[in-house]
């Protein structure tokens, strides 16, 4: 059955188009993933399909007696109780405990922070019952035990999905097709055939087409002009036969241009960062109290060196952005100690935009003390791909991408050496997330990230530092699957502490000493993230090794099998490969006394 069936949408914003023509059909088990850059109008387009605000052209239609439920990007929750809010039931309260709220059930609507907000809109969202359900970034302010049980639900949901989510993971797993909006024009991608797939790897190969075929077609266009050029150059006396026609065609080849790129060049983050010594962080038996008397960390150590890579994991509330505000000084530990090195400075680049003003201009914003901006901040604008009028908006009227990348540089332009990042990936686009992970490959500094994005934290980091929500926290190996596997399997994760006697006997892993230093030969820093990087490596190989083995157990062709055969070979080749290398690291590491 159809639930939303929209024609010919089209929008703007003052002094620029958005969209024009953009259709869309959504039927009864569709799991449509929407896309594109920051700013090029996903909010807007889920609004008109929500029927929330009208377009400028074009229609929404809903099947007959469809029920249609939207979570906006920031939702307006009823005036009472977290309770009250999702109807009162025991199905309410179970979802709000999925999500992380089972704590403020009773709290009401208009105490909660925006994040929490948005939690208990999605958790009033999944107990409705409806036909159709669109939702404007719903994994922000989710922690990942919570986004794995939202990928699940979505992935069981019979009914029409509309979504917008820069979460690559979820988009692989749950979309069957991705509306991308680019320039001002829609592109729907899905896979081929009958079967289904994933949408977001159906939208990965049809961008890439859709760029190579305009290359091609520039590059005959350039060819024919060059030679329609020539032609129009000949002597006078030839002109004058030509045909008007010809002539016509042969001047739009010569003037003509390829479509100009959705953005000005590539996103330049590489500003330089100063000097970092030898001493990097140590946050030192750290605890930490609200003024209420509630704890949040108790007695966590972690030691942060040159070239670290670490990615700060845990469940709402366990004092995560707590951890990063006391490294960066934000806020003074009620036990312990927090030690920064010398020639340490920190850029912090929270979720919250606390340091920016939204009244101020982008342009002002960037100057900052001089006033104006000079040549230089105007190329750096543009850079980052603030150009034209974006330059002179006020801060409160850019998009939550746009506001987000505008913080990115207004971090950077420090050159810090020390970055905290506290969920970076919260609505920035795609190509964005792209070019701030390459940044980060090369960045010489120490990255401290909280993040629940899963894709970012396996290509950004090498380890991970898991907060319990009882103030303790373990070093975590493996990456996310690591973490989230433990999370099912309690009994064989590591110990964290939670009180005085249980922090005692988790000290080894939860206030863990200072790493150790050597004098020659490779850094404890440098062994620990390629011992990281081996242990994925390991679990990759054998995922292929894996698939592969399924594909020769459902093969019944004896060329097939043979072929698969081969592949099979290679796979644990690899597999073999990967494990002897993680091996002689894993010797290395426990040389140095590493924790494994």
């Amino acid at each position: 059955m159809i639930v939303i069936d929209a024609e010919g949408l089209a929008a703007s914003r003052p002094n620029r188009p958005l969209f024009a023509g953009v259709s869309l059909t959504v039927a009864d088990g569709d799991r449509v993933g929407v896309v594109g850059i920051n700013g090029c109008g996903k909010s807007t387009l889920l609004r008109m399909l929500a029927r929330e605000i009208q377009p400028e052209a074009g229609e929404v239609r809903w099947g007959r007696g469809a029920r249609v439920g939207f979570l906006l990007q920031q939702p307006v929750l009823p005036v009472g109780t977290v309770r009250e809010a999702v109807g009162g039931t025991w199905q309410g309260e179970a979802m709000l405990d999925r999500l992380g709220m089972a704590a403020l059930v009773d709290a009401r609507t208009d105490e909660l922070s925006g994040g929490q907000a948005k939690r208990v809109a999605l958790a009033r969202l999944l107990v409705g019952e409806y036909e159709a359900l669109i939702l404007d970034e719903p994994t922000n302010h989710l922690d990942l035990d919570a986004i794995r049980f939202l990928e699940e639900w979505l992935a069981a949901y019979r009914g029409g999905l509309v979504l917008v989510t820069h979460d690559r993971h979820v988009l692989d797993r749950v979309t069957t097709k991705v509306l991308e909006i680019d320039r001002g024009a829609a592109y729907l991608h899905m896979p081929e055939g009958r079967h289904a797939g994933s949408g977001y790897a159906a939208y990965l190969a049809g961008r890439a087409e859709r760029e190579e075929r305009a290359e091609v077609a520039e590059a005959v266009r350039k060819n024919l002009a060059a030679k329609e050029l020539a032609w129009l150059r000949r002597g006078a006396p030839a002109r004058t036969a030509k045909p008007k026609a010809r002539i016509a065609t042969a001047t739009a080849l010569v003037q003509g241009k390829a479509q100009a790129a959705a953005r000005a060049g590539d996103l330049a983050l590489s500003m330089g960062s100063q000097r970092l010594g030898s001493k990097g962080i140590e946050v030192r038996a750290v605890s930490f109290s609200w003024p209420d008397g509630s704890q949040v960390l108790d007695g966590v150590s972690a030691a942060f060196e040159p070239g670290d890579r670490v990615g700060i994991v845990g469940p709402n509330g366990a004092g995560k952005s707590t951890l990063l505000d006391l490294v960066a000084g934000r806020l003074e530990a009620s036990g312990g100690s927090v030690e920064r090195g010398a020639t340490v400075k920190i850029g912090y680049y929270d979720q919250l935009g606390k340091d920016v003003d939204l009244t101020q201009r982008v342009r002002e914003a960037v100057a900052g003390d001089k006033g104006e901006p000079s040549v230089a901040d105007v190329i750096l604008m543009k850079q980052f791909w603030f150009d034209g009028d974006a330059q002179f908006a006020p801060i409160g009227l850019l998009s939550g991408g746009e506001r987000r990348r505008l913080q990115l540089l207004l971090t950077l332009v420090q050159q810090p050496n020390v970055l905290l990042l506290d969920e970076p990936t919260n609505d920035l686009d795609l190509d964005t997330l792209r070019a701030l992970e390459d940044f980060l490959d090369d960045w010489p500094g120490i990255v401290i990230t909280v993040s629940h994005d899963r894709s970012f934290l396996d290509r950004v980091t090498d380890e991970l530092f898991a907060l319990d929500g009882r103030g303790g926290a373990a070093w975590v190996r493996g990456g996310v699957a690591a973490w989230l596997q433990q999370r099912q399997t309690p009994a064989a994760a590591p110990k964290a502490s939670s009180g005085a006697g249980a922090k005692a006997a988790a000290k080894p892993v939860a206030t863990a000493a200072p790493r150790p230093k050597q004098t020659g030969g490779r850094s404890p820093s440098t062994v620990r993230r390629q011992l990281g990087q081996a242990e994925r490596d390991l679990a990759a190989a054998t995922e292929r090794r894996e698939s592969v083995s399924a594909e020769l157990a459902n093969a019944v062709d004896h060329r097939e099998m043979g072929a698969i055969g081969e592949r099979l070979a290679k796979a644990q080749a690899a597999v073999d490969a990967a494990e002897e290398t993680w091996l002689a690291l894993a010797d290395e590491a426990e040389a140095l006394g590493l924790e494994l």
